[in-house]
């Protein structure tokens, strides 16, 4: 019996044996179950997973369309997924499910149990094909049906709300498992370049070695000196047993590199297998990439993201992005939260690799409050069940053990109190030592200022940042600034972004004038210091990485001053949803605040502003996931593609994508053009694109300004797209459209 067959460029053939890919594959599945305890499933599922193969359709069809043998007309593709679950239930009652589910899905993603209006798929109809099963009973051989004895999930009863994490960890270790043992036979190549990591104790090494270079070359300052202690209490804060950490560290007090500290410490005393590290913007995560390249080496690091640039993408990384198997991840909380929802295989291949692993969750507060229930369970899980030590990185802790959500119908259990540990000694103490910065508020906290104002103020001062809280602001008080004024906004593609948060680094190390516009994506994890800092009022978490973008060197320290923090209200108000909410928070707290806003960055004033923040959000769990994946799960009716589809970070389901022609940005669009739309082209141009609502858009595709491409809508008039300021909405390209 045939499972693959390769087609070489000589023109002859070779064919992997089905008994040999299904032994294959059940290794590999094997050994990655026995990391959370479940070898016996992994080898079962890996055992089974292509059972359909042995069908005489599925034989006809491999054969016929690979070239292998020749015939007049091409076969339709078979089901050779539904046979092994059906029979799962014949074999193992009671415990089939989670068998059924994996094998059925192992290619199309993980089903639904019951079928839902616009979700293709679902395991109960699969069930139900007793006809495939029967095409191939008699042709299993009997050693591979021999009965194997499974063990509890993860060899213990588990919390029912932890089912589908369990099913969905089996699935993965089927599917890199089958991805694997295919490319080691189709792509021999390929695979031998697989895992070919230093271990982490070399990579410790080198980070030693860097941070005792560092020191050497480090001015002697206060802030330099609190960052050492920083790192101290984090490397002896690595032996403390696996669970929830936090490190509550001042903006600027050298988090990136004390956190990777403590990581390598905590891994090696623990054994673990990797570290993980996840952002909430991209605009932070190449940074941080860097900063660990420049370390660890190139190929011990991936960065995976959905604008990662494959001009600095090796084949080694590419390859390590599929599975994240390297030592060293870098991503995004989008990347990691929605995989550990998904169902799609190219999604859940990853996650047996987060198994002994440590997850760092760098700038915490911004976990989304919308999603805050699921993310929390799901971290919980991971800790309590696959040896996973969690870290909570940010200079603003949010409020997350205990009841979160004060006494209203959503509001839940976190993280248990006192399971979380603080990396760091006296984190009070140490929010006054790392005091750089001034905070001045309006005299009236309601009382508005107009743009022209700002401007005014802004022009003052030689080197300034203000940010304000959307895209729109963003321009029409960048508009009002003088020509050499930066612009910043989600209106300029990534590959922009980065071009200017460059120039706002030269300018600043070279002591130019540089006055920047800018939404909130600059706001947190950019390493940036400016002397003067303006920031329209949001929510303190916000107002508080903002103030680190300010002094954040202690420059001005030394001549016994601080940096200024200016917050404004501005007269076009706070858009309504969570970024009101924060103001209206932020305002509540300023009004029942018996002390000034000199202690507005201690982190008792970060918790007392989050347990009131989430007291006011209205649903923890806006898309329902739990009635998907927990409210049926002692049955193991999982509705997994529903809550793949419907847990997203990033609610863009009404947004429109344009390519623009930025720098190369252009060059590929003529590529794309030529070439049509190839797996390296499109990756490359996720640098180039800008997201744009129903609205906007349908406005420039009126007016005849972009035009579509391969599925793709591409830039097709020259002022759409301003080099310094971003896309054009409603600006020059409409006006002179009037006119003509």
């Amino acid at each position: 019996m045939v499972g693959h067959i390769k087609r070489n460029e000589d023109g002859s053939f070779e064919v992997q044996n089905l008994d040999n890919h299904l032994a294959g594959t059940s290794l590999f599945a094997k050994e990655f179950a026995a990391e959370f305890g479940n070898e016996e499933w992994g080898k079962l599922i890996g055992l089974w997973h292509d059972f359909g193969k042995y069908s005489d359709e599925f034989q006809d069809y491999i054969k016929v369309n690979s070239g292998y043998e020749e015939d007049d007309q091409m076969r339709a593709r078979t089901d050779h997924t539904s046979a092994a679950a059906i029979l799962a239930k014949e074999i193992y009652p009671g415990l089939w499910p989670p068998i059924a589910y994996c094998i059925a899905g192992h290619h199309a993603g993980l089903h639904n149990w019951l079928p839902e209006p616009g979700v293709s798929g679902d395991l109960s109809d699969r069930l139900k094909k007793q006809e495939f099963l029967e095409k191939i009973r008699t042709k299993i051989p009997t050693e591979l049906l021999e009965k194997i004895n499974l063990n509890p999930p993860i060899g213990k009863p588990i919390d029912p709300k932890q089912m589908h994490l369990w099913v969905r960890m089996l699935f993965s270790c089927l599917v890199d498992a089958d991805f694997l043992d295919t490319e080691r036979f189709m792509n021999p190549e390929s695979f031998a370049k697989r895992g070919k990591y230093d271990s982490l104790r070399e990579l410790k090494s080198r980070f030693d070695l860097h941070m005792t270079e560092m020191s050497k070359i480090a001015p002697i300052t206060t802030v330099n000196s609190i960052r050492s202690k920083i790192l101290k209490d984090c490397v002896a804060s690595g032996n403390l047993e696996p669970g929830f950490f936090s490190i509550t560290v001042p903006t600027g007090g050298g988090k990136t590199l004390s956190s990777m500290a403590w990581a390598l410490v905590h891994a090696l005393k623990y054994n673990k297998s990797r570290i993980i590290f996840a952002i909430p913007y991209t605009s932070i995560i190449t940074q941080t990439a860097q900063i660990y390249r420049s370390i660890f080496g190139d190929d011990n690091v991936i960065e995976h993201h959905s604008n990662i640039d494959e001009d600095t993408n090796t084949q080694e990384r590419k390859q390590a992005a599929e599975n994240w198997d390297a030592p060293i991840v870098v991503t995004t909380n989008v990347q990691l939260f929605e995989s550990l929802f998904a169902n799609k295989t190219s999604r859940c291949r990853k996650l047996h690799n987060l198994v002994n692993s440590i997850i760092i969750l760098d700038e915490a507060q911004m976990l989304p409050p919308e999603f805050l229930n699921p993310i929390l369970i799901i971290l919980k899980g991971l800790v309590d069940n696959y040896s996973i030590s969690v870290l909570l990185s940010t200079a603003t802790q949010p409020a997350l053990t205990g009841k979160i959500g004060g006494s209203g119908q959503f509001a839940f259990e976190g993280i248990a109190d006192h399971s979380v540990r603080e990396l760091v000694h006296d984190v009070d103490e140490l929010a006054i030592d790392l005091k750089r910065v001034e905070i001045q508020l309006p005299e009236n906290i309601n009382e508005p200022i107009d743009w022209t104002s700002i401007s005014d103020e802004l022009q003052q001062h030689e080197q300034v940042l203000c940010i304000v809280n959307t895209r729109n602001q963003c321009r029409e008080l960048h508009d009002l600034m003088p020509e050499d004024t930066l612009h910043l906004s989600r209106l300029m593609c990534t590959a922009h972004i980065m071009d200017v948060i460059d120039e706002i680094k030269l300018r600043l190390k070279e002591n130019k004038p540089v006055r920047v516009i800018s939404t909130q994506l600059i706001e947190a994890g950019v390493d940036i210091d400016f002397p003067v800092v303006y920031r329209a009022i949001a929510g303190l978490d916000s107002i508080a990485q903002c103030a680190g973008r300010c002094n954040r060197e202690g420059k001005l320290n030394k001549e016994n001053k601080l940096g200024l923090m200016k917050v404004f209200v501005p007269s076009k108000g706070t858009p309504i949803g969570l970024m009101r909410k924060g103001a209206d928070t932020f305002k509540e707290i300023l009004i029942n605040k018996a002390d000034n806003e000199n202690s507005l960055l201690e982190p008792q004033a970060f918790h007392n502003y989050f347990k009131l923040f989430y007291s006011k959000i209205d649903n923890f769990d806006k898309t329902d996931i739990g009635d998907s994946l927990w409210k049926d799960a002692q049955s193991m009716k999982f509705q997994f593609a529903t809550a793949a589809r419907d847990f997203r970070l990033i609610d863009d389901k009404n947004a429109q994508t344009i390519l623009v022609e930025y720098k190369d940005g252009n060059e590929l669009i003529q590529l794309l053009k030529r070439k049509g739309p190839e797996p390296w082209l499109m990756r490359k141009l996720q640098r180039y694109t800008v997201s744009v609502n129903e609205r906007d858009f349908a406005e420039i595709q009126k007016a005849g300004l972009i035009v579509e491409l391969h599925g793709c809508w591409i830039q097709d008039y020259q002022k759409l797209y301003n080099q310094h300021s971003g896309l054009q909405l409603k600006g020059k390209w409409l006006e002179e459209i009037n006119i003509i």
